[in-house]
């Protein structure tokens, strides 16, 4: 065997080198619609509800449409491909985008939700992009085609904010640029899963094994904790994110500051990717979703010492740190608990109790934004409080399951 030989890439990693590379930019582009929602969704929506306490409505609306749609979506794919499901989304994200423009544009809060409902179609199919990259992947491709493609999430979140910082006060109705662009990045984003090359799933056979019902499932204690580590982990970041914005600009200063805070949040987020498996593989699963869960704790109490700016800063880089650690730990202590054929069911039931969590986290967060208090730094500070409980429930549950005498 010559040394060409040796040093060439498998075909089959050839072809998924290419995808990875048109799903990165997938990430890139596409991706860069949430952080630029989710920086303006709640001041949107504290604009356009009759009611203060519903400012976070809007984020809570995409996060129950993705819920929703997370186990279409996968049918979809699973019959169809993944360039179907993933055009799908590109499509719910377009039109939610231009009926939370009508939205604002009528000054109708009804209309705006139903535009972020539509949105969290996009946010379902997103969550596949890193499956799909392990598609065509070989066994040793495999982790670096999934981090490659999270790492797209860095490139999102300084593109997202910047198109806010550029369009939120571009016309006359406030925000409506944003939405605006937001179809922009849809149209343009989709034509590149025309370029993507994943063959369609084979349709299994009618003597595959079955495995486990999804309740048998849930009370096995590995998956069990899994599930809870993750949707607390989502959960608590995506209710101190959903205030941040109004609380940044309640504190005095402005959305260009807020766009910042949240930019810096997405980049921890998604940098520690690329050491995070690694870390897993030399300390063990459980000691990093601790880690994790300890993080997000340091990440409340240094938004509980001040509202300046660099409390908002490094708060949020802590809750993005943290939420890396506890939610990939967790999902990954979930994939070794299920066998492959109960792949499909355990997922779907994952994500939906992980972003029913996540949907109730972004609708408190309004209400304890702007309803726990007088003033903007009491809301922000009863937020960051309420992470303590859940904190509590998961940390217990990860000790619980670490002092439990393993089978034989």
């Amino acid at each position: 065997m010559t040394e060409s030989s040796i040093s060439a890439p498998a075909p089959d990693d050839r072809r998924a080198r290419r995808n990875v590379w048109i799903l990165v930019l997938a990430q890139a582009i596409l991706g860069a619609q949430m952080p630029m929602i989710f920086t303006i969704g709640g001041l949107a929506g504290q604009s356009l509800a009759a009611n203060a306490c519903l400012a976070t409505l809007p984020i809570s609306m995409i996060v129950l449409g993705s819920m929703c749609a997370a186990t279409p979506m996968s049918a979809v794919m699973q019959r169809f491909g993944r360039r179907a499901g993933f055009f799908l989304g590109a499509a719910g994200g377009a039109v939610g985008g231009l009926i939370g423009a009508y939205g604002l544009y009528l000054a109708s809060f009804p209309v705006f939700l139903a535009g972020s409902f539509l949105t969290g179609i996009y946010m379902s199919a997103q969550g596949f992009y890193r499956f799909a990259a392990a598609d065509t992947a070989s066994e040793g491709f495999r982790p670096k085609a999934i981090a490659y493609v999270m790492a797209g999430g860095l490139a999102s979140a300084v593109i997202g904010p910047q198109i806010v910082k550029v369009t939120a006060d571009a016309m006359v109705v406030p925000f409506l640029g944003t939405y605006l662009a937001v179809i922009g990045v849809n149209v343009l984003g989709s034509l590149l899963f025309l370029l993507l090359d994943i063959p369609r799933p084979p349709v299994p056979a009618q003597d595959a094994p079955r495995g486990r019902t999804r309740w048998e499932m849930l009370k096995t204690p590995r998956i069990a904790v899994a599930v809870i580590c993750a949707m607390v982990s989502y959960a608590l970041m995506n209710l101190v994110m959903t205030s941040t914005p109004l609380a940044v600009v309640g504190c005095g200063f402005d959305k260009g500051d807020a766009a910042d805070v949240v930019t810096f949040h997405v980049l921890a987020m998604y940098a520690p990717s690329f050491f995070t498996g690694h870390l897993i593989a030399r300390f063990g699963v459980e000691k990093v979703v601790a880690a994790g869960l300890l993080i997000l704790a340091g990440a409340g109490a240094v938004a509980l010492q001040g509202v300046q700016l660099e409390n908002f800063f490094g708060a949020l880089i802590l809750l993005g740190l943290g939420w890396n650690f506890g939610f990939i730990g967790a999902t990954t202590m979930l994939a070794g608990a299920h066998a492959a054929h109960e792949r499909g069911r355990m997922q779907g039931l994952n994500d939906m109790i992980v972003f029913g969590g996540v949907t109730l986290a972004s609708l408190s967060s309004g209400g304890l934004m702007n309803c726990a208090g007088g003033t903007a730094q009491e809301g922000w500070t009863a937020v960051n409080l309420a992470m303590a409980p859940f904190l509590v429930l998961a940390g217990g549950a990860l000790i619980w399951l670490v002092m439990r005498p393993r089978p034989a």
